[in-house]
């Protein structure tokens, strides 16, 4: 079987430091963790960087950061795994779903502006597939109407807007480490943000509540544990220096797709605005005439791993019986996009070839 994904680390890379760290019996906050912030903090150009438990975790932080809840509105992109409004959801506000450009499959700011209202307190942008397409004009739109932009850039380390990467560009943007991504802790986030007041309120919140004090810690508030052990990100600083290679060989993995499956009807994922983006996942949407579930199926029967894109939010059982409202265009790319195999090492023209079989 040719599966969807494989993570490009090995284990060969962090024995050494798996070792140290059973030796040390360090295993939290220690020296990898510090590190990795440092890092990563160097590599996405920020001045502050937490790690987290997961980007779902670093979401629902960063909306309880800005002290969202119930009677506020977070304005989001539609076409994205239900994480994003998930935490929405839980910290009691209400989603305000954003419908997508069917090129870029990123949130549309017409459609951004139009439903923006006083009780907006937030805007969640999603970097779909690892594009930030979109992503400056939604921030000029926020910046208008003094609203705070999260970008959720689970699937986008690496991708650039006009030569700033992601992480510097929202006023906080998480990150997602999960085996899918390009860089993977196993499970594992991180949030970035150049607002000072968010770092000292994370600082503390995402430490229990703590604090230093003149004897010890002291908890002048509650707080959470989304701590990254110290196993996890030994295995983020290994992958972190030999990134940029990845993201340029998944780049040539979309581009020998992208030729061969266009002149069949397949389109691709638009770019934008000088974007670079770091193909995370090669998700095309399938011809009219194509039935995309039964090019799953076929895929499968012949060896392939592939899946669906993403998921229309608002378009899901649970939110449409209780908004009542679906988005067509995210419902349009759920039902007819398809994400093929992508990563390190893959020779794609297999892939290709089965595809050729069945449409």
């Amino acid at each position: 079987m040719i599966r969807l994904i494989k993570p490009f680390t090995e284990y060969s890379e962090v024995e050494s430091d798996f070792k140290e760290i059973f030796k040390s019996g360090w295993f939290s906050k220690g020296n990898y963790n510090k590190k990795f912030v440092k890092d990563l903090s160097s590599y996405l150009d920020v001045k502050y960087c937490h790690l987290a438990t997961s980007a779902t975790t670093a979401l629902w932080a960063s909306l309880k950061m800005m002290g969202i809840g119930e009677g506020d509105k977070v304005l989001v992109s539609d076409y994205s795994f239900p994480a994003s409004v998930n935490v929405i959801e839980d910290v009691g506000a209400t989603p305000v779903f954003v419908d997508v450009d069917l090129g870029t499959y990123n949130m549309d700011a017409s459609d951004l502006e139009a439903k923006i209202s006083e009780d907006v307190k937030a805007v969640m942008f999603v970097d779909t597939f690892g594009n930030p397409s979109g992503l400056k004009e939604v921030k000029e739109i926020c910046e208008s109407h003094r609203i705070p932009l999260i970008e959720d850039a689970a699937c986008a380390i690496g991708s650039r807007y006009q030569e700033k990467k992601c992480g510097s560009i929202a006023d906080v943007t998480c990150f997602s480490f999960h085996p899918r991504k390009l860089l993977t802790t196993g499970e594992g986030g991180a949030i970035t943000t150049d607002n000072e007041e968010y770092n000292d309120w994370l600082s503390v919140k995402l430490q229990h509540g703590a604090s230093q004090g003149v004897n010890g810690l002291e908890f002048r508030t509650y707080g959470y544990n989304f701590r990254m052990t110290e196993l996890q990100a030994a295995m983020g600083i290994a992958q972190l220096p030999k990134l940029d290679e990845v993201i340029l060989y998944r780049i040539g993995q979309y581009s020998i797709y992208k030729k061969a499956l266009e002149p069949l009807g397949f389109r691709c994922q638009a770019l934008r605005d000088s974007c670079y983006s770091n193909r995370q996942s090669a998700v095309f949407t399938v011809p009219e005439g194509i039935s995309r579930d039964g090019l799953i199926q076929g895929l499968r029967a012949k060896g392939v791993e592939s899946t669906i894109g993403t998921y229309s939010q608002s378009n899901e059982p649970y939110y449409l019986k209780k908004y009542k409202k679906g988005q067509p265009n995210a419902l349009y790319l759920y039902r007819n996009s398809i994400s093929l195999p992508c990563y390190q090492g893959l020779d794609v023209e297999p892939v290709i070839s089965a595809i050729l079989e069945l449409t």
